[in-house]
């Protein structure tokens, strides 16, 4: 048998250098290089997590999923201290999408919106 050892979102971006930015100095990722000449993928990485970010032609029109699905995310993390992550990006200046709240489903959670309008989360299980 084979075990999945990880996951890792990929996001279409405008602008990949900007994406990654915004990424390391907003939310607390990090990044090593860009691939592509001119540059047009990067991974951005934070406590083990990835997520992939893609650059489309210009001119390509980037639809999130909530303005697909109302109110759906394009990435969603678990966190094991939702406030403190929520105040750290309040203080760096990340743009909160939804404030930190608890859910009807037993989970806090709060979410961002990055550069392209994608919706990232972040909850924690508060109710078993």
């Amino acid at each position: 048998m084979a075990n999945l050892l990880s996951v890792a979102p990929v996001l279409l971006v405008c602008d990949v250098v900007a994406a990654a930015n915004y990424y390391r100095e907003k939310l607390g990722f990090s990044y090593d290089r860009f691939w592509g000449e001119p540059a047009n993928f990067c991974m951005v990485r934070r406590d083990n997590l990835t997520v992939m970010l893609s650059q489309v032609d210009p001119g390509t029109k980037l639809v999130p999923n909530w303005q697909v699905v109302d109110k759906m995310w394009d990435a969603y993390f678990w966190v094991d201290n939702v406030e403190t992550l929520y105040a750290q990006y309040q203080k760096s200046g990340a743009q909160i999408d939804y404030t930190l709240h608890l859910k009807p489903y037993g989970v806090k959670e709060f979410g961002i919106q990055d550069l392209d309008g994608h919706d990232i989360a972040f909850g924690q299980v508060i109710e078993e």
